[in-house]
């Protein structure tokens, strides 16, 4: 293989070694190490069945009063966190009370159906047609 006219001689022992302690030099540079793990809040915890012959999973624990927080504070809806919109596709819905109150009596926004007469004969025809159709 010819780079700008010069072929490469292969890699010795020595020039590998040389390449893979830079490369995890690099690696290692580059590299945190967590040591603090925790739960997020945000996500949705799933259950895991415990095993049964796990002696440790049998102890029962003290409920840390710390993360039960976070967790009722992430499972709460939008409107209990926070006290306007923060974002523009939660203004859609965010007040959602009605503008006034229900009234079943009022015929301005109930529209109940009615039986005028014409309203009874064609209702009355369609059922005549439906019990001529399945006999």
């Amino acid at each position: 293989m010819a780079a700008h006219g010069r072929e490469r001689a292969p890699h010795d022992q020595v020039h590998q070694n040389q390449i893979m302690s830079e490369l995890i030099r690099k690696e290692l540079r580059a590299q945190k190490l967590y040591t603090t793990y925790h739960v997020n809040p945000n996500r949705k915890v799933h259950i895991i069945t415990r095993k049964p012959t796990s002696w440790h999973d049998n102890v029962e624990e003290p409920a840390d009063a710390r993360f039960l927080k976070i967790i009722h504070y992430a499972a709460q809806g939008p409107q209990k966190k926070y006290s306007e919109p923060q974002t523009e596709s939660q203004e859609i819905g965010w007040d959602s009370r009605p503008l006034f109150p229900e009234d079943r009596a009022d015929t301005r926004i109930n529209f109940f159906r009615r039986y005028q007469d014409i309203t009874k004969y064609m209702a009355e025809l369609w059922r005549m047609k439906a019990r001529q159709s399945s006999d």
